[in-house]
């Protein structure tokens, strides 16, 4: 099988290490990669979010299988772009993408779908915006409607802050917090079948105990040792399965990886958001302990035959990310610093360039992202942050209490 993976972050090399080590793929091309992902892949230029030079890169590769990592090329239609072509891929219509592209979309599918979520508002005014503040009282919870790479969400307890987030972004969905452990469940489908993959836990604040800004993550980790037993069957059965079939019923199916993003609240699983792509970082964890072919499981839901899969299978043990992230990061980071220790096993790259001398240099936010299985998860915690030490970053930060709580019995439901 010829596959062609489109992307350049910390996803798409996890993707990239886990293609590259089924039988069944015989070329594995990335367009545009990044220097992590040269070690498994050949690297093309492309335009990620251009449909029609993806799909000409597509039909050029005679690729059996286009995987597209990164949600702004399914929104943008990618995906429409080479099926047209009579491509199998891996990833959501643009009309299917609106799940992620608009969260007042989502919203209402949930609703239409009897999906427990919490309540919501669309504003785009600030008379509407200060209205749902004042109706939902602190934390505020104020997304961009729009696709903003992970940091279009503020939760804050200061009335001002989450009011100038809704006037920056224009148009953004005002909810109610939900309180509880957050989960995040990727559940591969072909728009019909459905089979979820391991729940996941990430780190969204940049620093430690919770502080800070979100980010697009900072580490993440699997599987859950805390969580229900039936957590996975109520999460299929309250929320993918009638999302699925709401999404039918509307005529745009949804094939790809449906991400559900959890809080595990008093009254039971709720959704914070959907996504129409695998999330980062919590791919590297949940790819690191799949054992079943991963070409073979994407390809069965790009051409409609997830239900003839056999169950999935998985490694015993844990597996534990954590973020190395440049100067500044979230804010504007800074780039063009040189990396050692980042071509070790297990390392992950996601904001990583070569320089013209051969030196690998930081090139954005999230740099790397340090990857380690073990029997335990106290072992894989150990041996993640063993890499961590291997790595030299000037300036760079990460957090040092990735899956701690989970280790040391602290989460409770």
């Amino acid at each position: 099988m010829r596959v062609l993976l489109i992307g350049s972050g910390g996803r798409e090399h996890a993707l990239a290490v886990g293609l590259a080590a089924d039988p069944s793929v015989e070329q594995l091309t990335a367009a545009p990669g990044n220097p992590g992902i040269a070690a498994v892949a050949t690297l093309r230029e492309v335009k990620a979010d251009d449909p029609a030079a993806v799909a000409a890169l597509a039909v050029e590769l005679a690729a059996d299988l286009v995987v597209i990592g990164p949600e702004a090329p399914l929104v943008a239609g990618v995906a429409d772009a080479v099926r047209a072509k009579g491509i199998a891929c891996f990833g959501p219509s643009a009309a299917a993408a609106r799940l992620e592209g608009s969260k007042a979309f989502a919203k209402d599918v949930m609703a239409a779908a009897g999906v427990p979520t919490g309540r919501s508002y669309a504003c785009t005014t600030a008379d509407q915006a200060s209205a749902a503040l004042e109706e939902f009282g602190p934390p505020y919870v104020v997304k961009n409607d729009g696709l903003a790479a992970g940091k279009g969400v503020v939760v804050t307890s200061d009335r001002a802050v989450a009011l100038e987030h809704a006037l920056d972004c224009g148009r953004v969905v005002i909810e109610e917090f939900l309180d509880g452990p957050e989960v995040s469940l990727f559940v591969v489908t072909d728009g019909t079948a459905a089979v979820p993959l391991m729940p996941a836990q990430d780190f969204k604040r940049v620093a430690d105990d919770d502080q800070g800004p979100n980010t697009g993550g900072m580490g993440a980790y699997a599987p859950l040792p805390w969580a229900p037993a039936d957590l996975v069957e109520r999460v299929m059965a309250e929320t993918v399965m009638p999302t699925l079939a709401e999404m039918r019923g509307r005529g745009t199916p949804f094939a790809g990886l449906l991400y559900v993003g959890l809080a595990l609240t008093g009254k039971g699983p709720k959704v914070i958001e959907f996504n129409a792509r695998f999330g980062d970082p919590e791919t590297q964890v949940v790819l690191a302990l799949l054992a079943s072919p991963l070409g073979g499981l994407l390809h069965a839901a790009a051409t409609g035959t997830l239900a003839d899969l056999p169950p999935l299978r998985w490694h015993d043990g844990s597996a534990v990310t954590v973020v190395v992230a440049s100067h500044n990061y979230p804010g504007t980071p800074r780039t063009g610093d040189v990396i050692t220790g980042g071509e070790q096993p297990g390392v992950i790259h996601a904001g990583t360039a070569r320089r013209a001398d051969g030196a690998l240099v930081s090139a954005g936010g999230r740099v790397l992202s340090a990857t380690a299985t073990g029997p335990d998860l106290a072992a894989a915690r150990a041996a993640a942050y063993a890499l961590v030490d291997g790595i030299t970053l000037e300036g760079s930060h990460h957090r040092s209490d990735i899956a701690l709580g989970a280790v040391e019995g602290r989460i409770k439901l």
